[in-house]
């Protein structure tokens, strides 16, 4: 019993020492909070929005503004491989919490979420900020 106790407390000693930690630098940052989708629609109508994405599945009230929860995009795609094989097939689709203020306009977009997309890490990125809707927006 004593050596059980003597190991159990060991290996707890052992795993409390191992911990990690991370620095972050400010010149990280601007990496990490890059966000296509957001830079695309802040400042827009969420009319707009809507009306090019359909409309949200919920809303409520957060600080003086209105948040609303809305999904789509919902597509099919097949899963080819680099040398031309179709493996099968993955559904796709995006959620993400649209943030207005009273005047209906944009102030942020969360994704709540996303999935890897066709041609990119984002498939949220993909649908509500393609590169050629974004370079016309600025």
């Amino acid at each position: 019993m004593n050596i059980r106790m003597i190991t159990a407390a060991g290996l707890l000693l052992a795993l409390a020492g191992c911990s990690t930690t991370t620095t972050t630098t400010t010149a990280a940052l601007p990496l990490l909070a890059k966000n296509p989708v957001q830079d695309r629609w802040q400042g827009q109508s969420a009319g707009r929005f809507f009306a090019a994405y359909g409309p949200p599945i919920s809303d409520r009230d957060e600080s003086g503004n209105r948040v609303y929860t809305w999904r789509g995009g919902y597509k099919n795609v097949t899963i080819v491989t680099k040398d031309g094989k179709k493996t099968g097939k993955r559904s796709l689709s995006c959620k993400a919490d649209i943030v207005t203020n009273q005047s209906y306009e944009i102030r942020s977009v969360r994704i709540l979420g996303d999935q890897p997309g066709v041609n990119g890490p984002s498939y949220c990125a993909e649908l509500l900020a393609p590169p050629e809707k974004a370079a016309a927006a600025s």
